[in-house]
């Protein structure tokens, strides 16, 4: 008892000071009663935005896939046309005598060159070009002082892409 008496007349010694002292409308404010109907709004307007934000990665999600798939679509196409190409570019390299039909073929040629141009191809893989692995087929390899290293020697079948897709590697023979 005597104990409680000291620690009773401690307390009451120590003066408080007036900062940590709150006046009761304060300590109110400080801990503002939750209202149901605020709590419900939140949820619903934080759900609402969570279905905004789904939609809109979905509709970009779509617009990219959509892009995809016609890119796709024109690759392959162009990849059945390719053989065509090739036909003609081989007329082209034949010896004959018979200028309308070289120039029958190379008039074909011009236009098949034009039109895929008009569908964003690009034809690539020229003697003396660099050789990269991710554009060109090596199939040969050649020794040869006259050429750097890496370097195109001979072109077997030209590629093709669209943009950045690779359509058709271009088979080449690559020197030194």
């Amino acid at each position: 008892m005597a104990e409680e008496k000291k620690m009773n007349e401690e307390e009451q010694e120590t003066p408080v000071p007036e900062e940590e002292l709150v006046p009761e409308e304060t300590a109110e404010e400080a801990a503002p009663e939750t209202n149901p109907w605020e709590e419900k709004y939140n949820a619903e307007h934080d759900a609402h935005l969570r279905i905004a934000a789904e939609y809109d990665n979905f509709r970009k999600r779509t617009i990219k896939e959509k892009d995809a798939a016609y890119g796709n679509g024109k690759a392959d196409a162009v990849a059945k046309i390719l053989p065509i190409y090739d036909n003609l570019e081989r007329a082209l390299n034949q010896p004959t005598e018979d200028a309308a039909f070289k120039k029958g073929v190379e008039m074909t040629m011009t236009e098949l060159v034009k039109i895929l141009n008009g569908l964003g191809v690009e034809i690539f893989g020229q003697v003396g070009d660099s050789f990269d692995p991710n554009m060109h087929n090596a199939v040969m390899h050649t020794e040869d002082e006259s050429l750097g290293e890496n370097v195109i020697a001979q072109v077997f079948q030209k590629g093709f892409k669209i943009g950045e897709k690779v359509v058709r590697f271009a088979m080449v023979q690559v020197a030194n």
